[in-house]
Parts: C-alpha cells; sequence; structure tokens
C-alpha cells in the first residue's frame, strides 16, 4: 500500500493523519483475547484475512480463561472431590481409613496448571491460523490506526481496514465498598486464597457468588450470601432461586435476600458488613473474608475511544446495531463491552458473527436461545423466556415439570436434587422456554437449545427416544407433562 495521506471524516480532529511506510496493515484488528476475541481471531483466520490481535497481558485468554470461567470450574471440581469423599462415598459402600484431608495450596496449583494449558492452547491456535500477536495495550489514534503500548519496549502503531473491540469487562463494585484485595476481595481473589476462610460474606446472589461460595462452603467455610433482590440467581426464573436455595442451605449456606448493603468496613482480620431490609431492619455480619460478587463493568479503558468517536451509552458500553457496528463504519465490539449477557460463549458467537459478515456471510444470533449456567452442584441451566418474562409480557403458556428425584438414574448416583421445567404455547405448543436445576444440567440444556433452535413442540420432544436409564430423560418426562400431565414416571 503506497504512502498517503488519510482524510478522516469521522474524526476532524485527525483529519490528517499521515501514514508510516513501514506500518503494517491488517484486514482485521481485534483488541482483547477473551472467548470473543481469540475465537473472532481464529474465524478471520479460516477465512483468509489478514489479521492482528493485541492483548495487554502476557497471556492470552481474557478474563474467561485466566480468573474466571476455567479456574472456577477447576477450583469447584476439586472441591467437588473433596465433598464426595469425605460425605458420600460411604454410601456407596467405599470405605477410607482416617480423615479425608485437602491441600489448598494443590488445589491452586492444579487450577493453575489447567489454566495455563488452556492458554497455550490458545497461543497455539493463533500460530495455526497465521494471526499476529502483539502484547500491549491497544488504543485508537485514528478510526484505522491503533497504537500498541507494550509494558517494556516501544510502542508501535498498526493500520486496521476493520477492527473488533473485545475487552470484556472488569468485576463491578458498589461505590462505598474499598476493595483491598486481601480481606475484601473480587472474584479475581477469590480464585487464589491462601487459606479457607472461616466465615464469608458474599455480596450478591448471582452466578460468580455462589460458585465461588461453594468452593469454600465445601472446604469447610461458613458462607452468607447477601442479595438485594427477593431471590438468588434473580435474572433467572425464580423456580430455579427456590430450588437452589433449598439445595444450597441444605449444605449449610445462610441467605439474607432482600437486604441492602450499606456499609463495608474492615479492621485487621474482621470484615464487618451491614445491610437493611425495605423495612429497615439492620443486619450487621461478621467474616473474615468479604466476597464482592454484585456483576461485571464493560472494560473500555485506554481504548481512547472518543478519538476514534465510538459512542457509549450511560452503562459504558459500547453502542452497537444489529450487525455489532459501532457509529464509526469500520470498527465493530462484542461481548461484555456491549449489550446483553456477559457470557463467553455469547461473545464467541458474536466475534465469529462480525468475521462472517466482513466475508460477505449472511450470520445471525438468536439472543433469545443463548443458555445461561450456573455452575454449582446442583447445577443450573436456563434457555428462553422465564414464568415471570412470559407473565410481564402477557403471553400465555402452559407448564410441565419432572423432578429428578423420580429417575432411576438420578437415585443411582444420589442426585436427586433438582427438576427440569418446560413451558409451551398452549396453542401451537411450541417451546418457550426450558429451566433446568440438577445433576448435568449444564450439559443437558444443549439439547433444549437445539429443539428451540428448530421452533420443536414439547411433542416434538416428548416423541424422540431418550436413553435409559439418563439424566435427560427428565426433559423428556417434563415435554409429556406440559399436555393433560402425560408424564410416565410421576
Amino acid at each position: 500500500m503506497k504512502n498517503y495521506l488519510q482524510i478522516s471524516i469521522i474524526n476532524p480532529n485527525f483529519a490528517f493523519q499521515k501514514k508510516l511506510s513501514n506500518m503494517k496493515t491488517y484486514d482485521i484488528v481485534i483488541i482483547g483475547s477473551g472467548p470473543g476475541g481469540y475465537v473472532a481471531a481464529i474465524r478471520a483466520g479460516q477465512l483468509g484475512f489478514k489479521t492482528a490481535l493485541i492483548e495487554k497481558y502476557n497471556t492470552l485468554g481474557g478474563t474467561c480463561l485466566n480468573v474466571g470461567c476455567i479456574p472456577s470450574k477447576a477450583l469447584l471440581d476439586s472441591s467437588h472431590h473433596y465433598e464426595d469423599a469425605s460425605k458420600h462415598l460411604e454410601a456407596h459402600g467405599i470405605e477410607i481409613t482416617g480423615k479425608v484431608k485437602f491441600s489448598l495450596e494443590k488445589m491452586i496449583a492444579r487450577k493453575a496448571s489447567v489454566v495455563e494449558q488452556t492458554c497455550a492452547g490458545v497461543k497455539f491456535l493463533m500460530e495455526k491460523n497465521k494471526v499476529d500477536v502483539f502484547t500491549g495495550v491497544g488504543s485508537f489514534v485514528s478510526p484505522t490506526q491503533i497504537k500498541i503500548t507494550p509494558n517494556k519496549g516501544k510502542t508501535e502503531t498498526i493500520e486496521a481496514k476493520h477492527t473488533i473491540i473485545a475487552t470484556g469487562s472488569k468485576p463491578a463494585s458498589l461505590p462505598f465498598i474499598t476493595v483491598d484485595k486481601e480481606r475484601i476481595i473480587t472474584s479475581t481473589e477469590a480464585l487464589q486464597l491462601k487459606e479457607v476462610p472461616e466465615h464469608l460474606i458474599v455480596i450478591g446472589g448471582g452466578v460468580i457468588g455462589l460458585e465461588l461460595g461453594q468452593v469454600y462452603s465445601r472446604l469447610g467455610a461458613k458462607v452468607s450470601v447477601v442479595e438485594y433482590t427477593d431471590s438468588i440467581i434473580p435474572t433467572m426464573d425464580r423456580g430455579l432461586g427456590r430450588e437452589l436455595t433449598k439445595v444450597l442451605k441444605k449444605q449449610g449456606f445462610a441467605f439474607y435476600t432482600g437486604h441492602q448493603v450499606k456499609e463495608v468496613t474492615r479492621k485487621g482480620k474482621t470484615v464487618t458488613v451491614k445491610a437493611t431490609t425495605s423495612k429497615g431492619e439492620e443486619l450487621i455480619l461478621k467474616g473474615d473474608y468479604c466476597l464482592v460478587a454484585v456483576g461485571r463493568r464493560p472494560y473500555t479503558e485506554g481504548l481512547n475511544l472518543e478519538v476514534a468517536g465510538v459512542q457509549k451509552d450511560e452503562r459504558g458500553r459500547v453502542i452497537v446495531n444489529d450487525h455489532l457496528q459501532t457509529n464509526v463504519p469500520n470498527i465493530y465490539a462484542i461481548g461484555d463491552v456491549v449489550r446483553g449477557a456477559m457470557l463467553a460463549h455469547k461473545a464467541e458467537e458474536e466475534g465469529v458473527l462480525v468475521v462472517e459478515q466482513l466475508a460477505g456471510q449472511k450470520p445471525h444470533i438468536d439472543y433469545n436461545l443463548i443458555p445461561g449456567v450456573v455452575y454449582t452442584w446442583p447445577e443450573v441451566a436456563s434457555v428462553g423466556k422465564s414464568e415471570e418474562q412470559l407473565k410481564a409480557d402477557g403471553i400465555a403458556y402452559k407448564v410441565g415439570q419432572f423432578a429428578f428425584r423420580a429417575l432411576g438414574r438420578a437415585r443411582a448416583s444420589m442426585d436427586t436434587d433438582g427438576f427440569v421445567k418446560i413451558l409451551a404455547d398452549p396453542q401451537t405448543d411450541e417451546v418457550l422456554g426450558v429451566h433446568i436445576i440438577g445433576a448435568r444440567a449444564a450439559d443437558m440444556i444443549a439439547e433444549a437449545v437445539t429443539a428451540m433452535e428448530f421452533r420443536a413442540s414439547a411433542e416434538d420432544i416428548a416423541r424422540i427416544c431418550h436413553a435409559h436409564p439418563t439424566f435427560t430423560e427428565a426433559i423428556k418426562e417434563a415435554a409429556l407433562a406440559t399436555t393433560e400431565n402425560r408424564a410416565i414416571h410421576s
């Protein structure tokens, strides 16, 4: 490409941005290497685009692989094994002589190993798909030029025909809380504690708080959850929240729903949390650790979006249209940094969508059919509309529900908590929502997503032959139950 003076109509402040003769040029530049960013890079490489990926940290994978989805599941699995060995194996006729012990240090080390392997896999995929990786902070110099500032060394500027912002999110907090990362912590610090808390106070009854709360509850911590709304996992069907509350209470959790946190203070090793109900009743909890798990916020710091002319909304999210295109035509944004659920698999689908659009294809995402999962045990998974959403929208529906305790497979494995609930249109029988709490719900939800993608009816699911004995038989039985309570085993 020849040297030229680029005239920018979008941002007149950079009307005469001179292109350097040695500047590297790319068809697609992606800022951020989380699931959305690195998947977009892979798809771009597959489609023959000259692609660059910019990541500020030394490892690829973003929050999900480094301090989110992957490490939290590693600790959940390790703590689950410990709980089974210490509480459940005897019922299976397996006797362990002496006290079952655990090493938190080894659990954390195994988690780190899983993260390292996974991140190395992403690096390999970048090389395989001929994606150039730059380590440093990417920031806009103009709508088509991005400066990369590494921790050490010289800055570099590259040229992008198209840019995809995939910088993800960071843990959110409350204005009056000082997160010291020692006793008042976020999910990042909770993944690498050097001791099991005696009393872990969790602010927020969503996915992050419950998953990490269960890790430490299994290892002996007292866990108290303070939630502002009147239900845990409040964005999901309320039936799931009620059932999960019941199960986790049996495991030792204490729940304080309908409580607004007013103050969090620390003195030495003691953290004090003060909260009030809507009636003004005060709650005071004292613990040695407090996990602030009130959600996440879009992360756009350092991007210099104003220089490129990219607009954000009042919540700090990058504004995009249905094609995930910003107000600057050659700049796109995906994942946690835009509207919608903050889910890794949602970001992945959006990354692929943008790249395939640029290749002239016609991809599509049905946001109603992106499943949500809570990886506690029992697991919780949901897709489509909840009962509360259908009621609010004035949409008629019928319900079919089937309890796990009626399954032979659930009794055989001693995983009898939970149920499958299917919501369907009373006239057409089309499935409107599927909500599962129980063993392997995270895997089972894929059947529901598949059925709903093809606009299946409850009768369609009911007529499918499910292997026996399996947990997925509960989906078939719930589908049968939507019509004249035809469930066979209840």
